[in-house]
């Protein structure tokens, strides 16, 4: 199994449906593993739209909406549909294909630094930078995403470390319902406000 298979198996296991983007050469590998996947990719038309539909999504859901593109020009078109869901409070999970690490410390064609590029619009983001954290990342982008507030997170995946061997399985879900504790259950305010 490579990166990308992982990447998708983690998907399935966070519940994936769908994932709205454009065909790259930087995203195959992750396009191949979808197509072996329960999870149905619908293409786009442009990348502002893949996220927009996937911002859609995670409003209407409660669940993030996965986006995909391919580096350079393709990330930045991406960047005002996730910047929109951030703002908005929709979970939203934007995927990037990236050239191989090999070549970022080169003037490589399109490279761009995609992570500080997505940092001001997101809640969280990474690089995958080694095959064997993949499903940390992806447990911890949509853990992230979905918790309160909503907003967007991105995971950026170099061509080389999409292709690489790997062995691992996705981690499990937290579907614990969540409890807040109020102001009237702590001992230590009882008697200072008077609610």
């Amino acid at each position: 199994m490579n990166t990308a298979q992982l990447l998708v198996k983690c998907l399935e296991n966070e519940g994936v449906e769908y994932v709205f983007g454009l065909p790259g050469e930087e995203n195959l590998e992750v396009l191949e593993a979808l197509r072996n996947s329960s999870i149905k990719f619908i293409t786009t038309r442009h990348e502002q739209g893949a996220a927009f539909m996937a911002d859609v999504y995670g409003r209407l859901t409660g669940k993030a909406g996965v986006c995909l593109s391919t580096l350079g020009p393709g990330a930045t078109n991406l960047i005002t549909g996730v910047a929109d869901a951030d703002l908005d409070g929709a979970p939203l999970v934007a995927i990037t294909g990236q050239v191989g690490t090999d070549r970022m410390h080169t003037q490589s064609h399109q490279y761009l630094d995609l992570v500080a590029m997505f940092a001001p619009v997101t809640k969280w983001n990474a690089q995958i930078v080694r095959p064997s954290i993949t499903p940390e990342i992806v447990r911890k982008a949509f853990k992230i995403a979905q918790s309160e507030k909503p907003g967007a997170v991105h995971i950026d995946v170099p061509e080389n470390i999409a292709a690489m061997e790997v062995e691992g399985i996705p981690l499990n879900k937290d579907d614990r319902e969540k409890t807040y504790g109020g102001f009237q259950s702590d001992r230590r305010y009882q008697g200072v406000y008077h609610i």
